[in-house]
């Protein structure tokens, strides 16, 4: 692939604030963005199409036809990963490779053209090259970078489109919750689903997302942090958050749901399962009853609740709702397999812990 740099600016802005002549600030999750994007078209002539070159360029807005397929029929795509300014002063991505491979399994689902893994690797880090002087320094900061694909056909009509604009944009950002590594409380949800069997949910499509926003915004007003989604057949199986996936610690050995094709195979999941079972625990792969959680809770077995995710890494949950009824998890505090997991995760990101696993 030929990568163009078009007006790059070679002295990108370290902290998006002072361009406008702003103090530094806090960084929230995903409102901070870089200096540049990169971009590659894809085109249909006849029976084939081909990717043209990259670009990387100043960060810009679409111009768009109201009929853009995307809008109407959410044929579109993304990723989610990071890069870390490490204390050697390198800087890191965790596990790229994985990322583009499931961009790829997307992409397939959703009748989108594929790319080759090493385009897609060559594209993020082009652009976060060019941007590098953006990655925060700070603790817990770093770069979240965002790889998406959208159909571009100008075309009222349910068909696949015969056109598509891959590209990366840069996000600096700090935790993903407000409240930091502080242990979150999640609503079992009993109303609505997101995902079946058959349908898109291990595919990191947009259309996922937006199905479990009502629930989320309730369960906010209801006062917890995120929704667990149970199987849409029989609302008995824990499936995720809505934002990542979940772990269960239940009489000292780790649970997950499986990958059945209604769970994101989720890059930190992967990377926690490894770990997991290298420092000698019996991890689960299979269907969770949420009547085996209640039990676990009141026999005084469910010891530890975590989930895992690019964007907050390791997230620590406080306590499950569930019919009304609380569980309350780990007295309320971060669980020691949580932060165990958490330091040695982000101590491998940014370069304070030897990486075995490559």
């Amino acid at each position: 692939m030929i990568i163009n740099r078009d007006n790059v600016n070679r002295e990108p802005c370290r902290d998006p604030a002072a361009r406008e002549g702003g103090a530094p600030r806090v960084l929230s999750f995903g409102r901070s963005f870089s200096d540049h994007m990169f971009k590659r078209y894809f085109e249909t002539a006849g029976q084939k199409g081909a990717w043209g070159d990259g670009h990387i360029v100043p960060l810009e807005h679409f111009s768009l036809h109201p009929a853009t397929a995307s809008l109407h029929y959410s044929q579109q795509i993304f990723e989610g990963l990071k890069a870390y300014y490490g204390v050697d002063g390198k800087v890191r991505t965790f596990r790229i490779a994985e990322n583009a491979a499931r961009f790829n399994r997307s992409a397939t689902r959703m009748c989108m053209p594929t790319m080759p893994d090493a385009d897609f690797i060559d594209a993020v880090n082009a652009v976060v090259d060019v941007d590098r002087l953006s990655i925060p320094q700070g603790k817990g900061q770093s770069l979240y970078i965002r790889p998406a694909m959208i159909s571009t056909d100008a075309f009222l009509g349910v068909q696949p489109s015969e056109s598509y604009c891959f590209f990366v944009i840069l996000s600096p950002v700090g935790g993903y919750y407000a409240s930091g590594f502080a242990p979150v409380s999640i609503k079992v949800e009993e109303n609505y689903v997101r995902a079946v069997q058959g349908g898109v949910g291990e595919a990191k499509t947009g259309g996922n997302y937006a199905a479990g926003l009502l629930s989320q915004v309730q369960a906010k007003k209801e006062g917890f942090t995120q929704v667990l989604w149970l199987d849409a057949k029989e609302r008995t199986y824990v499936e995720e958050v809505g934002t990542m996936n979940i772990f269960f610690k239940i009489a000292g050995k780790v649970l997950t749901s499986p990958l059945t094709g209604t769970v994101l195979q989720g890059v930190t999941r992967m990377s926690v399962i490894q770990l997991l079972r290298d420092w000698g625990y019996d991890v689960e792969e299979r269907r969770l009853a949420v009547s085996e959680l209640v039990s676990a809770s009141k026999c005084g077995e469910l010891e530890e609740v975590f989930g895992t995710g690019t964007a907050a890494v390791i997230s620590s949950v406080a306590s499950l709702s569930y019919k009304g009824n609380l569980m309350q998890v780990a007295d309320g505090q971060i669980g020691d397999l949580s932060k165990q997991l958490y330091d040695h995760i982000t101590g491998i990101q940014f370069g304070e812990i030897e990486d075995n696993f490559g």
